[in-house]
């Protein structure tokens, strides 16, 4: 097999499975970027022929914007708020064989801006409601999301490298809130909320089969987007990621399951606290998937009056975590593999002493260009099911009657492809949150009812 040959067969490998892997891979181009304004794959065509230019010779420049207007129809901590976030998204590829210079080379830089104003703490939710809300940040920035270049040494093999995005997207049936669902439980295994979202690191890829694919990376365990000071990185630690993914055939359709194991060595702050360490606890303590949940908790804390900190705080000197996921497609078109209908599922557990979520879990359908006259649009409906340690500031949930047990969501999107750069995507979000009660303005107590959310996702290719 030519290195051609495998690029593409490793292309559709890597589509179809490893769901934590992020970096650098080939990157599919049209014949031309041009074409009326109705039929083009990006608005701004191909540059006078430049951009055709350029991919030809394997450099792809993209810029995305998303904006995302959402309102909280009824219940959570602001009933009737609404507010629009965006995300402009720079990408740029870059294929060292078709630039000429050798085979199996591949880089990927991309950053993340965010404009607007989002209501993430207007929900009352644990789990941020959409994705997009904490990229780069959970306040207005940006940030390099990716830097990463991969060699492939055979066709069997390959090494990556730089600052890797561990949340962009890979699967088939879920997991892009640019085009799917916006809420993260449905995007991402949240018993994996240490990970970090972007981080310094370095891994392989081995396909040992066409049908199987092992990966492992070590990540700095302190990661983040903004963050760019390759001098800090690793200081406090690792955070290891393993993954096996297996394609499946089940009834004659595609599909594939896949295990993925954590594991950090960094000292993080134990949750396992005395209760007058709680402020402390949800100051410095930081969980990468849930947005920025400690300053909800710290207002209740606050109503306590307890002194700050007596104690030492305690530590854990490692964390740990597991997922099993697969995707399955139940209908097809016959001879056609990009449309269908499926499903999806995945467990996580962790240890629950660092790690505020002890288990995870989604399932949901999918439908991809099955719509008569509409073979580009998808929908999808999920629940997901985010269970939280017990450890997780107990004496607050004890004394106050909070909840804090688990956090449900059910969400139902439809995504029209109006053309090939212009997709707009309406949502609709039922939350149940973990927290039975919230501070109103005043400072007292208010039950957190039912949270109901609509919202629009409008995505322009440039």
């Amino acid at each position: 097999m030519n290195m051609k040959k495998f690029i593409r067969l490793t292309t559709l490998i890597i589509a179809l499975s490893v769901p934590f892997l992020l970096h650098a891979m080939p990157y599919a181009t049209p014949e031309t970027w041009g074409g009326d304004l109705a039929s083009r794959a990006r608005l701004t065509g191909n540059w006078g022929g430049v951009r055709d230019d350029m991919a030809k010779k394997g450099v792809v420049l993209d810029l995305d914007v998303y904006w995302m207007p959402q309102a909280i129809i009824s219940g959570g901590k602001d009933d009737g708020s609404d507010g629009a976030w965006g995300n402009a998204i720079a990408t740029l590829n870059v294929d060292t064989q078709k630039a000429g210079l050798w085979p199996g080379g591949f880089l990927k830089v991309q950053t993340v801006s965010s404009f607007g104003h989002s209501i993430m703490k207007d929900t009352g939710a644990m789990v941020p409601a959409n994705v997009s809300w904490m990229l780069p940040t959970t306040e207005t920035d940006t940030g390099f999301q990716e830097f990463t270049y991969t060699q492939f040494l055979s066709r069997h093999f390959g090494m990556f490298l730089g600052k890797i995005n561990t949340i962009a997207p890979t699967n088939v049936l879920h997991g892009d809130y640019t085009t799917g669902f916006l809420n993260t439980a449905l995007n991402l295994p949240l018993a994996l909320a240490m990970v970090p979202l972007s981080a310094y690191g370095m891994g392989a890829l081995y396909l040992p089969s066409h049908d199987m694919t092992l990966a492992g990376m070590v990540l700095d365990a302190n990661g983040t987007i903004e963050d760019d000071d390759l001098n800090d990185a690793f200081e406090d630690g690792v955070m290891v990621l393993a993954s096996a993914d297996l394609k499946v055939k089940a009834w004659g359709l595609p599909g594939h399951q896949s295990l993925t194991l954590a594991w950090s060595n960094k000292d993080r702050t134990s949750l396992i606290q005395d209760p007058a360490n709680i402020a402390r606890l949800l100051q410095i303590a930081h969980f990468p998937l849930l947005g920025d949940p400690g300053p909800v908790l710290i207002e209740i804390f606050d109503k306590l009056g307890l002194p700050e900190t007596p104690q030492p705080l305690n530590e854990e000197d490692e964390t740990w975590a597991a997922v099993y996921s697969f995707e399955q497609f139940l209908w097809q078109p016959a001879g056609d593999y990009k449309r269908g209908i499926g499903m999806f599922f995945s467990a996580g557990v962790s240890d629950g002493k660092a790690n505020p979520v002890k288990y995870s879990f989604s399932l949901g359908l999918v439908g991809k260009g099955v719509v008569p006259d509409r073979p580009h649009d998808d929908f999808g409906i999920g629940w997901a099911r985010t269970k939280f340690s017990n450890d997780f500031v107990p004496y607050l949930r004890r004394t106050f009657d909070l909840g804090l047990d688990h956090e449900d969501v059910v969400e139902l999107y439809y995504n029209a492809a109006i053309t090939p750069w212009l997709s707009v995507s309406p949502s609709f979000q039922v939350i149940f949150p973990a927290l039975d009660k919230t501070l109103d303005d005043s400072g007292n107590f208010e039950s957190l009812d039912t949270l109901y959310m609509a919202g629009l996702r409008v995505g322009v290719r440039f």
